[in-house]
């Protein structure tokens, strides 16, 4: 039985219209609201976009209050413990999960594409030595479009499809250029013998005067910060990856964009945001005054890496990453101060009832800069660690969109600035 239909009536007119009530496979019902402004002649006023729906997906599915995170309607848990970032890379962009065969070929596909053009490293080396790994990023993914411009028919699903591939692929070799040109290392090439994180460490840290053996419980741990970080639905960088996408942009800009986005402190970069946060507590007994200062609304500090925009429960990739953060310091040796500051940040936290009323728990970036560190990624990298993951998304996010083409997005306003007034030349002002 569907919903009734909302009626929205404009006291001044006393004219009235139906909004129909539209109703996904989870989650809330939504009302469709086309209709006000022709109907009523009133626009809607929702700053930030927090209760409105952008567009309809079938990737991932986020329940807030109760700390749910689905890929396809599979548990972020069950693909964190059994699958691997590659096969979730599939999932997002078909659907299913692959048999053995299609596995298999997605594989050599995103394999035989890692390479990029050797100009795009001459591209990099135009760089200032110190330029940030993420501005780099942005203009040389954008740049893209003009190495592979003979494939960017946006009406052919196939090379739409390619693109899409080729970002998966190429992604870590970039963010791995830009790391190596930012330490002055010569450029590193995919070693295609090896997987998708293998590969992108090796990139990374190996150098031509030493053999590189990488360590498998990093490329694991990095597996699973991918697969984490891999979709997480209508934030802002998906968003404005759609929101470029409607305009017809190829693929190339509109992940450039995305990249951009992310960059944000309030978004991508707050992983890095909490491993500052916790150098300036520094140590365990100065937790209870920074307790202090982040309940105190007078006081401009505030705890990074606690509550989400979406999640009003736990994050349930906060509790896969923090148990994935003990294991990474075991095996690496690595008894870092600032995992036990942020385990006694945690629990004081959790307990003390301002953060528990408020539903302020940890979320994804409080231990994944923590994983990071541990692994010798520096923190200027650490936005690029979550681009190169999201990418799927974006271009998952990005191919949906484009099976279902959508008007060109255009967000109202509410204008507040002078009425209509009159031009005065310069000589009277």
């Amino acid at each position: 039985m569907s919903d009734k239909p909302l009626i929205l009536t404009d006291p001044n007119t006393d004219r009235s219209v139906e909004l129909p009530v539209i109703r996904g496979s989870e989650g809330e019902p939504t009302i469709d609201i086309k209709a006000v402004p022709s109907k009523l002649g009133y626009f809607t006023y929702d700053p930030g976009y927090a209760a409105t729906a952008s567009c309809t997906s079938s990737i991932t599915f986020i329940d807030g209050n109760r700390g749910i995170l689905r890929y396809r309607g599979f548990p972020i848990e069950q693909l964190a413990e059994k699958s691997t970032f590659p096969e979730v890379a599939y999932l997002l962009l078909h659907g299913e999960l692959p048999s053995r065969s299609q596995y298999d070929e997605f594989l050599d596909d995103i394999t035989y594409h890692t390479m990029v053009p050797e100009k795009l490293n001459t591209f990099i080396s135009g760089f200032h030595y110190d330029a940030h790994p993420m501005a780099m990023m942005a203009g040389v993914v954008g740049s893209l479009a003009a190495f592979y411009h003979d494939r960017l028919d946006m009406s052919d699903p196939a090379q739409r499809m390619l693109a899409a591939k080729r970002m998966i692929a190429k992604m870590p070799t970039i963010a791995a250029a830009c790391y190596r040109h930012h330490m002055g290392w010569p450029t590193a090439y995919p070693p295609n013998a090896l997987n998708y994180t293998e590969r992108f460490l090796h990139m990374m840290f190996s150098v031509p005067a030493e053999v590189y053996e990488v360590n498998p419980v990093a490329a694991r741990a990095f597996d699973l910060l991918f697969i984490l970080h891999a979709d997480h639905e209508q934030n802002a960088s998906t968003s404005t990856v759609r929101l470029v996408g409607s305009t017809g942009a190829n693929p190339y800009a509109c992940v450039a964009a995305g990249i951009s986005a992310l960059w944000g402190p309030a978004h991508g970069g707050a992983n890095e945001a909490v491993l500052n946060m916790l150098e300036a507590i520094g140590d365990v007994s100065q937790v209870p005054t920074y307790i202090d200062r982040a309940k105190d609304k007078d006081d401009p500090f505030r705890l990074m890496g606690f509550g989400h925009r979406v999640y009003k429960n736990y994050d349930p990739r906060a509790s896969i990453i923090r148990t994935a953060a003990h294991e990474v310091l075991a095996e690496l040796g690595a008894r870092d101060p600032l995992m036990d500051l942020a385990m006694e940040l945690e629990r004081i936290a959790l307990e003390d009832d301002y953060f528990v009323d408020k539903r302020l728990y940890p979320n994804v970036d409080f231990y994944s800069g923590i994983i990071y560190k541990a692994m010798g990624i520096p923190k200027s990298m650490f936005t690029v660690m979550f681009a190169i993951a999201r990418t799927v998304g974006w271009v998952s996010q990005w191919l949906e969109q484009a099976d279902h083409p959508t008007r060109i997005g255009r967000p109202r306003q509410v204008y507040s600035g002078p009425a209509e007034r009159d031009y005065i030349d310069i000589g009277q002002r």
